[in-house]
């Protein structure tokens, strides 16, 4: 694994794309920040990380999508990739709050942001970035999140998680054709909040805005949430189509 580590960056996921773009480096290649400025969430929304405490990391994958139909795999590996380094930490109560926010118990602790741009011979190079409050202890701001050293009482050395990370990443695409199904079924087993009646709010500009009820059933092959509504019928969203309250 190639490391790189930056004292301040905008956004390691932008530095390693441009990276990328001029070099070609190597498969697995790693992006590290103390500080980021401008880190990025999902739809646009900004991560906002205390400097020096916490995993910001952007890794580069090549050779595993080939089409946009399979591009949601990768997000499935690299989250249940986090879980289990996590699980080995012994954090409890683990779970992904779809499509790839990292939990313990209600609480958000990472969240996984990767953007894939399709090359001239057509091949797909994702850059994926992770966000994972490791030694942060203050959420006054932030209700819904927490870090590791808040919930173990003590901090971490937050240096050693990279190479666990991509060591699981790199053994699961190494095996992805085999146990393909058994990690489609992880997924869906630590999916948060899954099986549970909970309040969704409809983001679709074209509806009424509404929020509903509906039961988590499970994600489909290209990554949209499957919810069953009031009336027993099932229907998919993507994420800009819908959020969950909790």
């Amino acid at each position: 694994m190639k490391l790189i580590k930056l004292d301040a960056i905008d956004s390691t996921n932008d530095f390693l794309k441009a990276l990328s773009s001029q070099d070609e480096l190597d498969n697995f290649t790693v992006v590290t920040a103390e500080n980021q400025t401008k880190g990025k969430g999902q739809m646009g929304s900004k991560w906002q990380s205390e400097s020096g405490k916490n995993l910001i990391m952007s890794a580069l994958v090549k050779d595993f999508i080939y089409s946009n139909e399979e591009v949601f795999n990768l997000s499935l590996i690299v989250s249940l990739s986090v879980i289990e380094v996590l699980k080995s930490l012994n954090i409890p109560d683990l779970s992904i709050k779809w499509p790839n926010d990292i939990m313990s118990y209600n609480k958000k602790i990472g969240g996984i942001l990767i953007e894939n741009t399709i090359k001239s011979d057509g091949r797909i190079v994702s850059v994926v970035g992770l966000g994972l409050n490791v030694n942060q202890t203050n959420f006054d701001e932030l209700p819904n999140a927490s870090s590791l050293a808040v919930i173990l009482g003590s901090s971490l050395d937050k240096n050693l998680l990279p190479e666990l990370i991509i060591e699981k990443i790199q053994q699961k695409i190494e095996s992805w054709e085999s146990n393909s199904s058994f990690f489609w079924e992880e997924y869906f087993n630590t999916l948060f909040r899954k099986g549970v009646p909970m309040p969704f709010k409809n983001l679709d500009p074209n509806s009424s805005g509404q929020n509903f009820m509906g039961i988590i059933q499970g994600v489909s092959s290209i990554g949209k949430l499957q919810v069953l509504l009031e009336d027993d019928s099932v229907s998919e969203f993507d994420i800009k189509e819908v959020q969950m309250l909790y």
